[in-house]
């Protein structure tokens, strides 16, 4: 009797880890998906930004800074 009532204790706490288990990785799958998307989405923005920046940067004419020597 004691050891039916140990495995089906064991089996059951067992599929409920797997079930936890199963759920928690699925979780965390879709946090670093969703992480990630977002950080290539601001870096994309970012690297555009900066691009501009750089061409405006070299089609402005250059001027020496008042002051320095």
């Amino acid at each position: 009797m004691m050891r039916t009532r140990a495995l089906w204790f064991t089996l059951g706490f067992t599929s409920a880890a797997t079930v936890v288990a199963q759920f928690v990785h699925k979780d965390l799958l879709i946090d670093r998906h969703s992480l990630s998307s977002e950080l290539k989405a601001k870096f994309g923005s970012l690297e555009g930004r900066v691009s501009s920046l750089e061409t405006a940067l070299q089609d402005s004419p250059q001027h020496p800074q008042d002051g320095a020597n």
